[in-house]
């Protein structure tokens, strides 16, 4: 088949799912392409792709207009651009802090013994990106993966505390449910807690996701002192009474403190 055939026949596999599936895998390899070789023009990019030099120019030129590929226009060729590296930061940010935070997160659960989560804000929700449990732990219940409403966690009101006011506000405006008796479904007294948690350092759920189940929650800050997650630690309702809360609390900011100094925090 000539390259004339090859290229009328591109349009009409494009029309369809399949030809949309296949621009993608051919997008994602030019990325590749020009991540392994630091640079490359069309000619040797349609090369690798085994496509036509239109079809390779297309690719970059949709990449361009996105950001994850510039071009150097005295030479012509194409390199990853700022593009990647903002979603490479996105991801990163999750892949750090459970890389950094897996020793804090073991080290508390055996200090403690009970079951040490860490969290990052998922949207409207908190997610547990790294779990540990102590050797009092009782429960069998496995949070990691799981996303948790931010008014009734620890980690949740954590996370919601810190973000600007426009974010609060669009999470205050919405149904609030109730999840247990204990539940915070009212705006206004939600607001009062979060400045309470801003200003106190942690963050206290009691027993407002599942009636037995108390957590204490700490912000895990970057380099620039934001911050991206939250530690908290679950305990029965039992064993997490007045006299041992300040214990729990002492520890958790600790440990909020050692892995935000490991994302490059200076406390």
């Amino acid at each position: 088949m000539t390259d004339t055939a090859a290229e009328r026949v591109v349009p009409r596999a494009a029309k369809g799912p399949a030809g949309a599936v296949q621009s993608v895998d051919r997008a994602v390899s030019v990325l590749e392409i020009l991540a392994r070789h630091g640079e490359a023009g069309v000619t040797e990019v349609a090369d690798e792709l085994g496509v036509h030099k239109s079809t390779a120019f297309r690719l970059l030129g949709a990449l361009e207009n996105r950001g994850l590929v510039a071009q150097e226009q005295e030479r012509g060729k194409y390199y990853l651009g700022a593009g990647v590296l903002r979603l490479a930061g996105a991801a990163a940010v999750r892949l750090d802090i459970s890389q950094e935070g897996a020793p804090v997160c073991r080290g508390l659960a055996d200090e403690l013994g009970e079951t040490v989560n860490i969290a990052v804000l998922d949207n409207t929700a908190a997610v547990n990106i790294m779990q540990a449990r102590g050797p009092a732990s009782v429960t069998a219940q496995n949070w990691l993966g799981r996303r948790t409403p931010l008014h009734a966690t620890s980690s949740g009101k954590t996370l919601l505390a810190h973000q600007p006011e426009a974010v609060q506000q669009a999470y205050l405006a919405r149904k609030l449910p109730r999840l247990t008796e204990r539940t915070l479904t009212s705006p206004a007294a939600l607001r009062r807690e979060l400045a309470e948690v801003v200003d106190r350092g942690y963050a206290v759920a009691i027993e407002e996701l599942e009636l037995g189940l108390r957590a204490v929650a700490a912000p895990v800050r970057a380099h620039d002192g934001t911050v991206i997650g939250a530690i908290s630690v679950s305990v029965p309702a039992y064993r997490l009474a007045e006299d041992r809360l300040a214990e729990v609390v002492k520890r958790t900011v600790a440990a909020a403190a050692e892995l935000s100094r490991r994302m490059g925090y200076a406390c």
